[in-house]
């Protein structure tokens, strides 16, 4: 009977613990990548009473219990953060704690310190690839921090060729105000200048179908003027399509050996013209009145950066103000075998045990990771229904091997008695 002391204290502490760990999950209800922990109970070693083998039996109580973390997908919860991220399916970010050591989260929402590295909100350092020395992502080489370019210039891309998507008037006749057509386009040159590239285009007045073209620079954005102009011609068949020059053939192009801002320096600048879109021709020859579509060229000035994003995959992209994207990095992703296994060390991160295999860190998406979401979060998967239920259950035990407690003291106190 006085074993039964032990054995009620033992489901005491047990129960204590289940409500210690049910009031833990309640109270990260809403904590980003949250993972719910269940309690699993084990009885101790029983004991033999009697002469008989194991006819009666007396256990020992429970033992202290077993925590268990559930890494189940949580919901996926959109916000308006730009740097949040969530994991769809298995895997973990990989950051750097504040000693140094490698730790694994499931929580995404991210900002940038005063270094412009992407950390946590709680400011563990996120780990991933940069741009290298080349200019590019290498996602096959080592993880680090993951510097944001806050401030940041994007160097202007020199014109390396344009177009122009147009009609010739077919009806227009040589030598009228009809004849003639002009339209223009900006170029940049390798330090960011703005060169405005004039085309006119002249019908032709000894051979039907046939358009002269000149191609020029103003005179004043030349280190050298005057700028020669490049011309040519046109020829298009009976049915308005261009055959002269044909798509086999080269295309015109500008070469410019020289600006006045100091551009476009020896070896020089060569600018093409494309006037086919593959084998189609971007130029035609109908009756109706001139007139440019579309044009295009592949240049840009140097921009600033505006903002930094978090797209889906994990990639980091920049945006810029003349509009263009460029992707600065990319995010790291671990998967871990027996993730149960993990030690929670606060900050929702987890460290590895001695049981824990090791992490097989590679880019998201691949190798059984999960895929990152751009804008937003992992809810906690906390369920509160459940965890009340547990809630009301444990405290049932508790009560009952309180009972139990009290009972037993009360048989002691009579069996004092006895003697007297």
């Amino acid at each position: 009977m006085f074993t039964s002391f032990s054995t009620a204290l033992s489901a005491l502490s047990a129960s204590s613990t289940a409500i210690d760990v049910v009031g833990n999950n309640l109270a990260n209800l809403n904590t980003p990548g949250f993972k719910t922990s269940t309690v699993s109970f084990h009885d101790l070693v029983t004991q033999s009473l009697g002469a008989g083998l194991g006819e009666t039996q007396v256990g020992f109580g429970v033992g202290p219990p077993v925590t268990l973390r559930q890494f189940s997908q949580g919901a996926i919860q959109t916000t308006s953060g730009p740097l949040d991220a969530a994991i769809q399916g298995d895997g973990f970010f990989v950051v750097t704690g504040q000693g140094g050591a490698e730790e694994y989260t499931r929580g995404g929402n991210f900002e940038v310190d005063q270094d412009g590295d992407l950390t946590t909100a709680t400011g563990e350092k996120l780990q991933g690839w940069t741009l290298n020395a080349n200019g590019v992502v290498n996602a096959n080489g080592p993880i680090g921090n993951m510097t944001i370019p806050v401030g940041s210039l994007n160097p202007p891309r020199p014109t390396g060729s344009f177009s122009f998507d147009l009609n010739l008037d077919a009806s227009a006749a040589a030598g009228s105000a009809t004849g003639t057509f002009s339209t223009s386009i900006n170029i940049y040159d390798s330090l960011g200048t703005e060169h405005t590239v004039t085309a006119t285009f002249t019908k032709d007045a000894t051979t039907a179908g046939k358009w002269n073209y000149s191609l020029s620079v103003p005179d004043s954005d030349m280190a050298t003027p005057p700028f020669t102009p490049v011309t040519g011609s046109l020829q298009f068949d009976s049915s308005g399509s261009l055959v002269t020059p044909a798509a086999t053939d080269p295309q015109p192009t500008i070469n410019f050996t020289g600006f006045a801002d100091g551009a476009a320096a020896a070896p020089g600048q060569t600018v093409t013209w494309n006037l086919y879109n593959g084998a189609t021709a971007r130029i035609s020859q109908y009756a109706q009145p001139s007139a440019v579509s579309a044009d295009a060229q592949d240049g840009s000035p140097a921009a600033q950066l505006v903002k930094v994003g978090l797209a889906d995959g994990g990639q980091i992209l920049a945006q810029y103000s003349n509009g263009d994207q460029k992707v600065v990095g990319q995010l790291a992703m671990a998967t871990i075998r027996n993730p149960e296994s993990l030690i929670a060390c606060g900050n929702s991160n987890y460290q590895l045990s001695a049981n824990t295999a090791l992490p097989a860190i590679g880019v998201p998406g691949t190798g059984g990771r999960g895929s990152v979401i751009g804008g937003a979060v992992e809810a906690s998967t906390v369920d509160i229904a459940q965890e009340f239920t547990n809630l009301i259950v444990f405290q049932r035990a508790y009560e009952a091997n309180a009972k139990v407690v009290t009972t037993v003291d009360q048989l002691s106190q009579s069996t004092i008695a006895l003697k007297q």
